[in-house]
């Protein structure tokens, strides 16, 4: 048994199909295949029902795969804990969804080196569904992502709880008002991230306790387009303290809505099973002594 025959099972398991199983492997289809009939052949069970274009897990494939999985990740631990000597060079890969990058996460990088010069961290950017994926797949050492995250395979560490504020032109009615509640939502157009962010999900969530269901004008992929549109007056939206910037001052007010404790819960997730290297240490190490410090989300 080979280790690339547990990672293509891995792939097709993942994906339930063997030619994207195939391009995600970097190897060609046929060949995959040929590599789990081998395996196939050597545990004595068929590990996969053929279903057209569908690969399905047998009865005995879902017992296979958790094994299959333990053994790779312990493979990659080894790895990384033969090559996590001090004196080596070391590197992590880190992700946050995009209402956290830019704001949070860019600025962390960019002290970490000066105070670790050794250590290379490498991020990335998505979704958090995605996100909580690929640190389960072992593609992440840890990312930072808004609750809820619900798999038995990750540990979870509470980072920091932040107001969600009520962003509009600085030349809104709004701008000048003391007290803005939910009801005086109720004619204004907003500017949203897509369907697929958390924070949206969140928004939709919290207008539906209070029974209003928002305009939605326009939706964004991005937090600086957010903001631009907001900014030319064609809309207001709700985002997290930590994406309030020095720069928004001259265009934008963030205000907070009376009455309703709109918050998010930031967490690290990490796989309970991957070894947690020295660079991943410190970079933890880091990035909570900067949250205690106060010096991370504007205020």
């Amino acid at each position: 048994m080979e280790l690339d025959q547990l990672r293509y099972f891995v792939a097709v398991s993942d994906t339930g199909n063997f030619t994207r199983a195939a391009e995600r492997s970097h190897i060609t289809q046929p060949s995959l295949s040929q590599q789990i009939l081998n395996l196939e052949r050597e545990v004595g069970h068929k590990l996969f029902h053929r279903l057209g274009r569908k690969a399905v897990l047998t009865e005995a494939g879902t017992t296979f795969l958790e094994r299959a999985r333990r053994i790779l990740f312990e493979v990659d631990n080894a790895t990384k804990e033969l090559s996590d000597h001090p004196s080596l060079d070391r590197r992590i890969t880190v992700g946050a969804v995009q209402t956290i990058m830019p704001y949070l996460l860019v600025p962390l990088i960019a002290r970490c080196r000066e105070r670790y010069p050794n250590l290379q961290v490498d991020a990335r950017e998505d979704f958090r569904s995605d996100l909580v994926r690929e640190v389960v797949e072992g593609d992440l050492d840890l990312a930072i992502v808004p609750l809820p995250v619900k798999d038995h395979r990750i540990s979870i560490e509470p980072l920091l709880t932040e107001p969600l504020l009520l962003v509009v032109a600085k030349k809104h009615p709004f701008a000048s008002r003391a007290d803005i509640n939910v009801n005086d939502l109720a004619e204004e157009t907003f500017i949203t991230m897509g369907d697929s962010s958390t924070l949206a999900l969140q928004i939709r969530e919290f207008f539906g306790d209070h029974n209003f269901v928002p305009k939605v004008g326009y939706r964004c992929a991005q937090v600086a387009t957010l903001k631009l549109l907001v900014a030319m007056g064609l809309g207001i939206s709700i985002l997290p303290q930590v994406a309030r910037q020095p720069e928004d001052r001259d265009t934008l007010t963030y205000l907070r809505l009376t009455g309703a404790a709109l918050t998010r819960e930031l967490v690290v997730i990490r796989h309970l099973q991957r070894y947690q290297s020295r660079g991943g240490e410190q970079f933890l190490t880091f990035l909570r002594e900067h949250i205690r410090a106060g010096d991370i989300v504007t205020t």
